[in-house]
């Protein structure tokens, strides 16, 4: 048998096979529900990433105008795109877009991001728009 902490991969493939065969009574549970745990949280951190870059660029967009850029535009767009797809994808991760602990994480990552790449500090403390506009493909945040 592999070992888990050795070579992942080989393990991962070794306890698939056991599984196809049915012999369950050789699969290391213990990993196996660590590491089907770690899918979900892949998951999520797939999506919060994504609404972070997502925000800071709203965030750009809205506080410096003079560099709104077709750049810009491509990011926002395509990030909406992957969002969208990753909760048709996974519904279940509709539930944190309705989590306040989940927003004030991602809005502090966005907001860290737009601050180094702007060199501005003073953003909002809180997501200035609601969940439908940040998702709508032909939304674009006004001037503060």
């Amino acid at each position: 048998m592999y070992n888990y902490d050795t070579d992942i991969i080989a393990w991962a493939n070794e306890q698939a096979a056991l599984l196809r065969k049915g012999q369950f009574d050789r699969l290391d549970i213990a990993h196996l529900a660590e590491e089907i745990e770690d899918v979900g949280k892949s998951e999520q951190r797939e999506l919060a990433n994504r609404m972070a870059l997502l925000l800071a660029h709203l965030l750009k967009w809205a506080y410096q105008p003079e560099r709104q850029g077709a750049s810009w535009e491509i990011t926002i767009r395509n990030q909406r795109k992957g969002i969208l797809r990753r909760l048709a994808k996974t519904p279940s991760l509709n539930a944190d877009l309705n989590d306040l602990d989940w927003w004030d994480g991602v809005w502090e990552d966005a907001t860290v991001q737009a601050a180094q790449e702007t060199g501005l500090s003073q953003f909002p403390e809180h997501p200035p728009w609601p969940i439908e506009n940040i998702l709508d493909a032909e939304w674009l945040p006004p001037k503060p």
